[in-house]
């Protein structure tokens, strides 16, 4: 899983994010954005960045446009949605100046439809993990076929990367059709958090740059898949 940024029409800017350690290249990540958001046409009548983002982004970009417009001056304005959710939008005529993606299907799939003038760019790599606030659970693929797990959560797969991805997993360790009365589908990966956080769901899968989010690091346990 892997991300890219990307360039509209019209002033669009598509990120095709995928979670997780992008880190490293957020120092200069924020120039990067500046000169794109001056490059666009309408760039001088814009007063504020649109940044529709991968839920799976959520507390990183959030750090990142707070870092962004102390360095700029330039306010910037959330949208929270899955990939496939966001992508629908733009495609609708939604006035997004950046799209922060989960995967690369979304932003090629934008590209090739002729909604951008700049390929893709890769900036990062993504991470799943499985995660589990419940007391007395020890996260793992094994433990998802035991009576005592009752509710698994995941992002949509029809909308969610990551929920693709743990769909992919899931099959791939032959435990798919075993525990899919167990399933239980989020819009989003904020919405899967928010089942594994209440403890709705007993354990699901999420990106690693959630769980070592400074806002939900040390929340239960998680393992890489």
């Amino acid at each position: 899983m892997y991300k890219k940024l990307w360039a509209f029409h019209k002033g669009i800017v598509i990120f095709n994010v995928q979670t997780h350690f992008f880190m490293k290249r957020i120092p200069g990540l924020w120039l990067y954005i500046l000169l794109l958001f001056l490059s666009c046409n309408n760039a001088e009548k814009q007063k504020v960045l649109t940044i529709a983002t991968s839920a799976n982004m959520r507390y990183a970009i959030e750090e990142l446009t707070e870092i962004f417009t102390d360095k700029t001056g330039i306010k910037t304005d959330l949208v929270l949605g899955s990939s496939g959710m966001l992508t629908a939008q733009i495609t609708a005529g939604a006035p997004y100046d950046v799209l922060v993606s989960a995967d690369m299907q979304y932003p090629e799939y934008l590209y090739d439809q002729g909604y951008g003038f700049q390929e893709p760019d890769i900036y990062g790599y993504g991470q799943l993990v499985v995660w589990t606030c419940k007391e007395g659970i020890t996260p793992s693929l094994a433990i998802l076929e035991q009576e005592s797990i009752s509710h698994i959560a995941l992002a949509n797969p029809e909308l969610a990367p990551y929920g693709r991805a743990t769909r992919e997993v899931l099959n791939k360790e032959g435990l798919y059709q075993g525990i899919a009365s167990k399933l239980v589908y989020g819009e989003s990966i904020t919405q899967t958090n928010q089942f594994i956080r209440t403890g709705a769901a007993e354990i699901g899968f999420t990106a690693l740059s959630v769980v070592i989010s400074p806002q939900i690091r040390g929340a239960g346990q998680w393992i890489q898949v």
